[in-house]
């Protein structure tokens, strides 16, 4: 690696602070222990063998994917065990018969007996047999089966029958990012427990072993207050954190692992505006916290070292623009930045932000930067 430090780095640029990382993953691992679950760490946040290496059990996994690409990318680093958690389209088969072809023990999601048919007919010319989870609806929030639904069984037999094995059932509760307190989202991850059970349960029934129940999002796992029935746990965003999840009271805003570096280029002084060189292509459109308690615009700005600038957030983004100013809006009130300071900004969403870079600028504790991990993106 070329010598590197914040003072000289080319901005805008991703900062991935380590120990923060470190600290998440740790705790995240203490949970899952402490539930008695497995984990199967999601690594669409991350799309890195460098960060994820430090989240598997095993250098072959287990892992959950979003995209057959990270499927692609993470085979090519020997990682075996992988889950594609997103309901299978019959334009991906090829994809798939690739995968099992490089010996890859991929396992496919469905929620319809459309798709169940699909591969029911792809499967006679698949080198192996196929695995599948039924998706289950436990909040209404997008895919899936609701749990007592008549068509569970019907597709789950079908499989069976088929000759396709059907592993178990797999739930997400992303309703939990709507939650309002702690309160609410230890009611949801008793929510989204007992529908994956129930599932599990009724396929049982009907003469299916059901061996995985499968759950997951990060504030879930991280407040469930048990997991009884449950053997696996799917949680991605905690590697890094973000203001989303501060905003639900699930991490802190010191637990954020990963920032932005910009670099100020002017000012609008009538407006109270600082003008940096990073727009929404630096941070992304997304602007999740805009419903919750504290709107943080489009990220928390914070001095080069990562210690927050009280009351100034990126109020307003073009393309290569953000602009910084007081969350009071008074143009009086200034951040004292000069051309050419450089500041960080917390994400929103620490998903589509990172996805907006080729590359982690890892620093230590004394922000220094000691590696640059690549990461790739798009599908």
């Amino acid at each position: 690696m070329s010598e590197r430090n914040l003072a000289t780095l080319e901005t805008p640029a991703l900062l991935l602070d380590e120990a923060r990382m470190q600290n998440n993953i740790d705790h995240m691992r203490g949970r899952m222990q402490a539930l008695g679950v497995s984990f199967r760490p999601h690594v669409k946040t991350n799309k890195s063998i460098d960060v994820s290496r430090r989240l598997m059990d095993t250098s072959e996994g287990p892992i959950t994917v979003s995209t057959l690409r990270e499927a692609d990318y993470f085979a090519s680093h020997g990682v075996k065990d992988i889950l594609y958690a997103v309901c299978i389209a019959p334009n991906k088969l090829a994809h798939v018969s690739r995968l099992l072809q490089d010996g890859v023990q991929l396992s496919l999601i469905l929620d319809s007996m459309e798709a169940a048919q699909m591969l029911a007919d792809a499967a006679p010319n698949m080198d192996r047999s196929l695995d599948v989870l039924i998706e289950i609806d436990s909040d209404g929030h997008r895919s899936g089966l609701v749990p007592d639904a008549p068509e569970l069984t019907e597709i789950a037999c079908f499989l069976d029958a088929s000759g396709i094995n059907v592993k178990g059932v797999l739930t997400h509760a992303g309703g939990s990012y709507d939650c309002r307190s702690v309160e609410a989202i230890r009611a949801m991850a008793e929510q989204e427990r007992l529908a994956a059970v129930t599932a599990a349960n009724r396929l049982r029934a009907a003469g299916l072993a059901c061996p995985v129940v499968s759950v997951g999002s990060t504030p879930t796992a991280l407040f469930a207050e048990h997991l009884e029935g449950v053997t696996e746990v799917r949680a991605g965003v905690f590697v890094f954190f973000d203001l989303v999840m501060a905003g639900l009271n699930v991490c802190r805003t010191d637990d954020i692992a990963i920032s932005v570096l910009g670099t100020v280029i002017g000012h609008q002084a009538a407006k109270g505006w600082t003008i940096i060189d990073a727009g929404w292509m630096a941070m992304s459109r997304d602007r999740g916290t805009s419903g919750q308690v504290t709107d943080q615009g489009y990220g928390l700005v914070c001095d080069r070292e990562g210690r927050p600038l009280e009351g100034f957030i990126l109020v307003g983004a073009n393309q290569e623009h953000g602009i910084i100013a007081h969350r009071s809006a008074d143009p009086s009130i200034s951040p004292q930045l000069a051309v050419g300071d450089q500041v960080r900004i917390l994400p929103n969403h620490a998903c589509s932000t990172a996805a907006q870079y080729a590359e982690y600028n890892v620093l230590n504790k004394s922000n220094q930067v000691v590696a640059v991990w690549p990461r790739f993106n798009g599908w």
